[in-house]
């Protein structure tokens, strides 16, 4: 585990003109993560605890990191409490998705399926509200099988070069991605079939967003602007309440806490058992899937202090701070980004309340560039999907915070929902929807204030 390091720096907030009509702080505050952020900008930068642990919560967040990183098993085995892997699976750990709690590139070079998964869903909805599930194959494509039980399919992927050009003349490049599937191993989808690829990304800062009042994200729902920015919550389930409420995590904001999206990801992505979610992922027709031996406990395979230690470990990464602070470019690129329309989704500033798994989470200012809501992104990004209140073209606004970190940390630069872009310009540039006059401001802006744009994500 990578050493703590935290934050205890004090802002200064004298505004100076900047070029282009845009006004810039002389400097910017560097906690992104208030109380919760950390100094570290080595490769281990996204994997340092909140200060203010007690010792229980210490220990805690120590076992919720192993539990993280080990790879579970085939069932029966010696270690039985990492035993019962799938028998269908996409990964045998979480970090396989989340490498050093960041965010994972979709394809290897040799097109084999690194930590991007596939959403599986037919034209319907569940008696919950949620995406109806294929008959056969479940909500996920789960390409691998334990010894003896076939995976479902396997995915490919092919890219196409579309090119375009800057204001200014400049040429760029976007690759646009086509997905297939096949070696159906059990038998035919259903008609309709909907496939919705996305990578892992990365786990900081998920207890700070978790403790944001939901009063304080519903007062960003307001009525289109000049641009047409219109953000809306996504309601999902709650298994534990059993209740519909607003979701938080999840590229459409289809998960509402960090428990219920931890549990999730260990059957949907591993196939072990909670008590949340006790049933695995074998459908009636897999013989072989049904025939294998469960792993651990008789119920479950998951217990709660492992469940529990894990979401309290998601919940306690700290956020690492933003750099290039007094930077003059980066500070255009700042107010550019204000400027040009892209903080009316990814909002700079929001505060937690006293609700929060540990005190440096709580009553936080904090600056993860998200409002946590859903925005229509247009065509291009569409994956023609609906899950829950999200349509096909709805995705919640990612948040931004230690992304300029992510070579370091995971050493590629591949973003958005399935990793098409390979780097911040190219992110933006497939905006579209409520973000394309923002996309244009920016395509038409000349290369010195681009430049700075990026810089200034780059410093986050």
């Amino acid at each position: 585990m990578t050493p703590r390091a935290h934050l205890s720096l004090t802002l200064l907030l004298v505004a100076c003109g900047c070029s282009g009509g845009t006004v810039a702080p002389s400097a910017a505050d560097p906690k992104s993560g208030g109380a919760a952020t950390t100094l570290d900008a080595t490769p281990g930068a996204y994997g340092n605890s909140v200060e203010r642990l007690d010792d229980a919560q210490d220990g805690l967040f120590s076992f919720g990191h192993s539990t993280f990183s080990e790879n579970w098993v085939t069932a029966p085995a010696t270690t039985s409490s990492l035993d019962g892997l799938g028998p269908l699976f996409n990964a045998k750990s979480c970090s396989t998705c989340h490498s050093k709690d960041g965010r994972s590139a979709p394809f290897a070079a040799n097109g084999a399926l690194l930590g991007m998964l596939f959403r599986l869903s037919i034209p319907g909805v569940s008696e919950r509200g949620g995406p109806m599930p294929d008959p056969v194959y479940g909500d996920q494509l789960r390409p691998y099988g334990i010894l003896g039980v076939p995976g479902d399919g396997t995915p490919h992927v092919h890219y196409e070069e579309t090119s375009g050009t800057y204001g200014d003349g400049s040429p760029y490049s976007l690759q646009v991605p086509s997905y297939s599937i096949d070696g159906w191993n059990y038998g035919v989808p259903a008609d309709g079939l909907m496939i919705s690829p996305r990578v892992g990304p990365a786990v900081i800062g998920l207890g700070l967003l978790e403790a944001v009042p939901e009063e304080e994200i519903l007062a960003h729902v307001t009525e289109p602007d000049a641009d047409g920015v219109h953000g809306v919550p996504n309601k999902v389930w709650d298994a534990a309440s059993q209740s519909k409420v607003i979701g938080r995590f999840g590229w459409k904001a289809n998960q509402p806490t960090t428990l219920q999206q931890t549990a999730g990801a260990f059957v949907g992505d591993m196939g072990i058992t909670s008590s949340l979610f006790p049933s695995g992922t074998c459908s009636p027709t897999m013989k072989a899937c049904n025939e294998a031996p469960p792993g651990g406990d008789p119920d479950v395979e998951l217990t709660d202090d492992r469940w529990q230690s894990v979401g309290f470990y998601m919940k306690s990464l700290a956020v690492p701070a933003r750099r290039a602070v007094t930077d003059p470019v980066a500070l255009h690129g700042e107010a550019l980004f204000s400027s040009f329309g892209c903080s009316s989704c990814h909002l700079p500033t929001l505060h937690t309340g006293p609700l929060a798994a540990s005190a440096s989470l709580a009553n936080q200012t904090i600056h993860p560039y998200t409002d946590l809501l859903l925005h229509d992104m247009g065509p291009d990004l569409a994956d023609g999907r609906p899950d829950y209140d999200a349509s096909g073209s709805q995705w919640r606004t990612s948040p931004l915070w230690g992304l300029g970190l992510l070579q370091t940390v995971n050493h590629h630069t591949f973003l958005l929902h399935d990793g098409r872009a390979r780097g911040f310009a190219e992110a933006i540039l497939w905006h579209g929807g409520e973000a394309a006059t923002a996309r244009e401001r920016f395509r038409l802006a000349d290369a010195a204030d681009r430049d700075a744009l990026v810089k200034f994500l780059e410093s986050l």
